[in-house]
Order: structure tokens, then sequence, then C-alpha cells
């Protein structure tokens, strides 16, 4: 089994690297199942319906979320989709689902989204003890569980990673938009990544315009970001797993 997660996706820009790049991708790995970032698909401000069916048609087969998950209003139209997930540690009752099961070659993959708190300024349960619930309700149901986990701070991805190690099959970082070198199988067997960077415009602040970026911090006023122009970018990874013992065997980093 292998499976392709990718970067966020940041702006038009991004979307339409994703539908150039993706196929490629999808072909040369033997891509069984696909993950796309997708809460920066709006100009870096949410999804709106457009994206999310121009990012399935590409070819994902589930869009998790993050901290921009209720950027954009329309969202409320679409997010019981089962193709979309959002921070499964949003306070209970909010809409939406935090995680979900696909069928995917006589196997059930579950993939989960949590929302980190450190520096993210965000109110939401912590994402530790509710991850750790759902995994232990999924583990006797699905072969392989799955965590992209929306973070900030590399030392809350780590723990997130040793926390969750033996107990499901990979945890990968978005957020950040800086593709991290430091995949690895940890001592149980689960496969983790810091972050697996971006999809989006090259030549930027993680997506965003130098210049605007450069107001912000030479001045510390609230300059409204836009994304950037120009050369696009496709990161992610690829999770070889073995079909036995449905743990990850090898970490593929895709920087195109």
């Amino acid at each position: 089994m292998n499976i392709l997660a990718v970067g966020d996706i940041v702006g038009s820009l991004g979307v339409k690297e994703l539908q150039k790049t993706l196929p490629k991708v999808k072909e040369k790995y033997n891509i069984d199942f696909t993950i796309v970032n997708g809460e920066n698909a709006a100009e870096g401000m949410g999804i709106t319906e457009s994206n999310f069916k121009d990012i399935l048609k590409a070819g994902a087969d589930t869009i998790t979320m993050g901290n921009h998950t209720w950027g954009k209003k329309e969202i409320f139209t679409f997010i019981d989709n089962p193709k979309i997930i959002r921070p499964i540690n949003y306070p209970e009752g909010v809409c939406g689902k935090g995680y979900n099961i696909y069928n995917v070659k006589d196997k059930k993959i579950a993939i989960i989204n949590a929302i980190g708190r450190a520096e993210m300024n965000v109110m939401t349960d912590n994402p530790f003890s509710v991850t750790e619930k759902i995994v232990s309700k999924l583990k006797n149901e699905v072969d392989i569980i799955i965590l992209d986990f929306h973070a900030e701070a590399t030392a809350e991805k780590k723990a997130m990673g040793y926390f969750l190690d033996g107990k499901v099959t990979a945890v990968f970082g978005t957020h950040t938009h800086v593709q991290t070198a430091d995949e690895e199988i940890l001592e149980k067997g689960t496969g983790y990544i810091t972050d697996i960077g971006m999809t989006g415009p090259k030549n930027s602040v993680i997506g965003m315009d130098k210049e605007v970026a450069f107001k912000r911090f030479l001045t510390s006023l609230p300059e409204k970001y836009k994304t950037a122009i120009g050369k696009t970018m496709f990161n992610g990874v690829v999770f070889q797993i073995d079909d036995i013992t449905n743990k990850v065997t090898k970490i593929i980093r895709i920087c195109i």
C-alpha cells in the first residue's frame, strides 16, 4: 500500500500545481490513496466549494483542514461531505467530522485530522487526549490509521509522534509550510515527519507575498497577507506500508 500526503495547498496557484503534478506523482509512486491538506486553498484562508471540487478532481481521496477551516463561510454547505475532514479536537457539536474511514484494496484506512494548541491561537480541546480516545476506538475497526497533525510547534508535533508511536500507522505534520528532513520510522513502528511542506508559490514567505511579509516584520502592523505569484512547487511524502503488518516500511519525501 502506498499512501501519499500532499502539503498545504496555497491559493489558486497551489491548486493549479496540484492539478498539474499530482497525476504524475501518483503514477510514478503507484499511489493507492491520496490525502491533501486544503485549508489554505482559498488564497491562503480557508477553502471554497470550487477549490474542494478542483482538489478532488485533481486526484485527492480526502482533504484535511486546520486553523483556517472556517475561513470561508461556504464551507458549511459541504463540510459534511465524507471527502473533507476538519480537526477532531474542535469542541463537541461542531459540524463536520474529525476523521473518516475509507475502503482501499481490501483495507480499511482511517484518516484523522487534529490541530495543535501551542502558538496557534485557537480555542480547541486537547489534541492528545482527543486523538488518543479516537485511536483507541478505531484500533479494532481499521487496518491503517494516519494522522495529519496541523500544528505550529515542532516540539508539539514530535511529542504527538512519540505519544502515538505503535498506536497508529503514521503521523505527519502540516501548517508551517516548510518541509522538514526528519522523516523516520519510530521505535514502535509509526512513520513520522514533522512537516510535509506546501504546494503553491515557491518564491514566497510560506506562500505569501514577500513585500507584504517585510512590512509586517518591519512595522509590526497587521498588513493583510496576499498570496505570492510566479513559480510554484509541490511538496508531500509517500508512506510505503507493508500489506501484512500494516506498518510503514519506507518514507519518501517529495519536493518538486
